[in-house]
Parts: structure tokens; sequence; C-alpha cells
């Protein structure tokens, strides 16, 4: 994206991205953590130096409303419809969302910080993948993969060193376990000689009979004869669970 855009908002928008999903998993979900408004001024930037050729230096107040009323105006046959319409109307959720609910809390005793910053988090997942989406240097099929792995869901209960995944929950059990796992590696799924490695060694001898229970008898994972993956209602059953949690301290 920096070929396209100054590497400085590239950075900034970056930066803000890796915060924000580092703080939704490890912070508590909470949307006061997570609220992205660093994250959209560098996107409404980004927006302003594409279709202007200059914007507005970080830290300096950007009219935001003004400039989405600057972008739907633009014409179409010049620019996308996602740089005139789509980025500037998800960007300005995340913002109506960060600044009613402080004001706007129900008195029906349910904490909307949970659904909101689900929410923020993933506009923030779409929009970093269309900015890759229009503007990558790379081939296709990279692009493809970048934006794949933005969106791909992650586990905060796994941390990946170097390649092998480690679990970081001691309590979970075998098929729990190797659910985890599956759930963090998405569509490229795992082999048996890498969820055999990223196993406990209690776990080992009987793991194959675990996945088989997994693939035949609950259908949460699927296994194409190289590598196992995880199917739709595996997903929701670690998602449910809240399997990808960390412990309690």
């Amino acid at each position: 994206m920096s070929a396209s855009h100054s590497p400085k908002l590239v950075d900034e928008l970056l930066e803000a991205y890796v915060e924000a999903k580092r703080n939704f998993y490890l912070g508590g979900l909470r949307l006061s953590a997570v609220e992205g408004g660093r994250f959209c001024e560098a996107a409404f930037r980004m927006l302003q130096e594409r279709t202007t050729g200059t914007f507005k230096p970080l830290g300096k107040q950007l009219d935001t409303e003004r400039l989405r009323n600057d972008l739907s105006h633009l014409p179409s046959s010049s620019y996308p419809d996602s740089i005139r319409l789509h980025i500037p109307r998800a960007l300005r959720v995340v913002y109506d969302i960060r600044n009613s609910r402080d004001t706007a809390h129900l008195a029906d005793n349910i904490d909307p910080n949970l659904q909101d910053s689900t929410l923020v988090v993933s506009i923030l997942d779409w929009v970093l993948a269309e900015f890759v989406r229009l503007y990558h240097t790379v081939p296709a099929n990279e692009a493809q993969a970048i934006v794949e792995s933005l969106v791909t869901r992650r586990a905060p209960v796994v941390q990946d060193f170097a390649g092998f995944l480690k679990i970081l929950n001691p309590n979970l059990a075998a098929g729990d376990y190797l659910l985890v796992l599956l759930y963090q590696r998405g569509k490229d799924g795992a082999t048996y000689p890498e969820l055999q490695l990223w196993s406990k060694p209690k776990m080992r001898p009987n793991l194959n009979s675990t996945l088989n229970r997994l693939v035949y008898d609950r259908a949460f994972v699927h296994f194409d004869g190289g590598s196992y993956f995880i199917t739709e209602s595996g997903m929701r059953e670690v998602e449910q669970r809240k399997l990808y949690e960390m412990p309690d301290k």
C-alpha cells in the first residue's frame, strides 16, 4: 500500500490495526480499548490523499463528515464504490458506535461492549482488506492471501512461536485442544504430524482416535486425506463455548 499512499499513513493504519486487534483479544473485549478511532483517522486520510493528492497532517483536526460528503460526490467513472461510499460509511459506523454508547445505555442490564467491539474489529478487518485489495503491489494470489489472512479468525489462547502453536489454556480437553488449533489454522488446516507436534505428550497416544471422533462422530473437523480442517460447525462450537479465550487468572 505504501506505493499508493504516504508510508507514514500506512504505518499509522497498520499500527492502529494491530493495537486494536491486540486489545480486542487481550484487553477484555471492552469497546473503550478497541474503539478504533486511531485507525479511522488514518483510513480517512488515506482516502483524502488518494482522491485529492494531499491529506490533513496527523494530529490536526480532520472534518470527516465533510470529507465523507466530498467522497460520495466523486464520479463513479474515476473512483470505485469502495472509495466513494463503502469505506467511508463503514468508518462512520465505528465513529457512531464510539460516540453514542456512553450516553445511550439502555436500562436493560445488557452490556453492549462485547457486541460493539466485535463489530468494530470486524469493520477494521474489512476496511484493511479493501485497501489491500485495491492497492496491492504484489501478484494477485499473494494479495488474496493477505486479504484472507486479515479476515481469518484468530484465537488469543494460541501463541505462535515461529510456526509452533502453543495453547495457553492447560485445562482444555484433548478434543477441544485440537479444535482450537484447527480454528487458529483456518483454511490452511494442519497435518497429522503438525497436530502431533503441537499436542501435549499425554494426548499423543490417543490422537488418532480423538481426531476420528471429531471427524466422524461430531463433524467438527474434515479430513481430506492429507490435512485436517475445522468445519463451520466446529467453528461454531469453539465460538459458542468461547474456547478461544484466555483462561481466567
